[in-house]
């Protein structure tokens, strides 16, 4: 399948690891664990997907904005 993008952010005790490729998250204790079972999760995916599902990340961003709410 190639490569995927990703976003990487601390949630309280856990590190969050989004796919921007497909509609798959995970998480772990440490970055290496939440990368590693984005990995894992990712390739589950596209056991039951059709590779049509993965959409190419050419660039990629995160910011924050503030919000009146």
């Amino acid at each position: 399948m190639g490569k995927i993008t990703y976003c990487l952010y601390r949630e309280d005790k856990f590190y969050v690891a989004q796919c921007l490729n497909v509609d798959v998250s995970s998480f772990g204790e440490t970055r290496e664990e939440a990368l590693k079972a984005l990995r894992e999760a990712v390739e589950l995916y596209f056991e039951d997907a059709p590779p049509e599902d993965f959409s190419l990340i050419e660039e990629a961003e995160v910011g924050q904005e503030s919000i009146h709410a």
